[in-house]
């Protein structure tokens, strides 16, 4: 499978270890969801950090 990670705009290296990690909990977790295929063939995932969780973690 291949995963991109991007940050701030920022195109990020990930290993095969994260890359295997990261396909399998978002492929997984999303293909329990009502509307998603068992063959679904690209999938993106946007986080947003919200200003609330930003400021509670400093």
């Amino acid at each position: 499978m291949e995963v991109e990670l991007t940050v701030d705009g920022k195109n990020i290296e990930i290993n095969h270890f994260v890359t295997e990690i990261l396909a399998a909990m978002t492929g997984s977790s999303v293909e329990t969801l009502h509307g998603v295929e068992e063959d679904w063939k690209e999938m993106t995932v946007k986080l947003k950090r919200s200003k609330t969780a930003h400021q509670s973690e400093l």
